[in-house]
């Protein structure tokens, strides 16, 4: 039986996701002088302005206007005829310190907050991500890459990209449809746009094999988009989870990731589910794994792990729940220990997904534990 799933990326000249890295960049500025700080950081944008609001505690002093500014130069929106200009835009902040009874919580070591969060792994692609995710990912950032070494220079920051691909008996056979929308230079024909990214953009990310006559492409569908960025649209941090995560693929907790230092659960908790799943993937015991992790807040102890193998295990899963348990300590405190999230990593992360990126060397996309796990499953 033949289905079809779709999966959606941003690139980071997205008015989300420019929120999302403003959000990140400051927490990265702040976390570096001061590893413990508490840090809640939101960012909102529209034509000409940026507002950064939250709750934030910590001993040292950064200059959060410039850290956007220089965020907004580096996506590319740096003239005013790309409708949104670092130097111009004006800047507000509003922040106050984390709530005392937050921090009561998190002070004895327990949840940020209450919640629950997935992590998902597969064997589709060779990080272990479903297919129409990773493709729509690097379909992404090959194209802010186009325009950043102006190989297509009439690009501009603002893109989105869509890949759906066809399944057989839940197995990826071939993509279906490709959509790419990407901001542009007015004086640049729809007949360059959609060849320069044919060329430069699918035929170098798409392998020849998973294409064929019947792969349809679609390259701005609307017939033009020259106004993007936050001129064209708001932008919000944690806007695009599903962006941030599996596309769709695998539930999601509903907890945004940007701008929240390690002690909100929501994103070092979903971090540390992901790597439970990888590993259980990459030691072979299954084929695809959902992993959740649930917390109330100020408890250390998870309330409750739930892992679902979708039928394709070939392993006790009491055990390998058991397994688990024994082999990943899943308390806040060592979640952020073992996955050293102390550490300013959290801009390069805000584009293109948390999960799948093996290229920036992150800790839950390491298979470290596969040993001990089938140690724990097979004694």
């Amino acid at each position: 039986m033949k289905k079809y799933f779709t999966s959606e990326s941003v690139t980071e000249g997205h008015p989300d996701k420019i929120c999302d890295q403003i959000s990140d960049a400051v927490l990265d500025a702040i976390i570096k002088e001061d590893p413990m700080a508490r840090v809640a950081c939101e960012t909102c944008v529209t034509t000409g302005m940026v507002l950064i609001m939250g709750e934030i505690t910590t001993n040292c002093y950064v200059e959060i206007p410039k850290i956007a500014r220089d965020v907004i130069k580096r996506i590319g929106y740096d003239r005013a005829k790309y409708g949104f200009d670092s130097a111009t835009c004006s800047v507000l902040t509003a922040i106050d310190e984390q709530s005392s009874d937050i921090a009561m919580g998190v002070d004895r070591d327990g949840a940020g907050d209450q919640g629950m969060m997935f992590g998902y792994a597969c064997d589709e692609t060779d990080t272990l991500m479903p297919m129409p995710i990773y493709y729509a990912q690097e379909l992404a950032k090959r194209l802010t890459l186009v325009r950043k070494e102006n190989i297509l220079g009439f690009l501009r920051p603002d893109g989105k990209t869509q890949v759906t691909v066809e399944y057989d008996e839940d197995k990826p056979v071939r993509i279906e449809e490709i959509v790419i929308s990407t901001q542009h230079s007015p004086i640049v024909s729809q007949a360059a746009i959609k060849e320069g990214i044919i060329n430069e953009v699918i035929k170098r990310v798409i392998p020849q094999n998973l294409m064929d006559e019947n792969t349809k492409i679609l390259v701005n569908p609307t017939g033009q988009f020259i106004i993007g960025g936050p001129q064209g649209d708001s932008g919000l941090t944690g806007r695009k989870i599903i962006v941030d995560t599996y596309g769709g693929y695998s539930r999601h907790g509903g907890g945004a990731f940007s701008g929240k230092d390690p002690t909100k659960v929501d994103r070092s908790a979903a971090y540390m589910a992901r790597y439970i799943a990888k590993n259980i993937v990459k030691a072979g015991f299954a084929k695809k794994c959902e992993v959740q992790l649930a917390y109330a807040i100020g408890v250390a102890e998870p309330v409750s792990v739930y892992i679902d193998l979708f039928g394709t295990g070939n392993v006790d899963e009491e055990k390998l729940m058991d397994a688990v348990k024994k082999v990943f300590d899943l308390r806040p405190r060592e979640i952020i220990k073992a996955l050293d999230l102390r550490k300013p990593i959290y801009e390069k992360l805000a584009a293109y997904g948390h999960m799948g990126r093996e290229d920036l060397g992150v800790a839950w996309e390491k298979c470290d534990k596969v040993e001990e796990l089938k140690k724990a499953v097979l004694n």
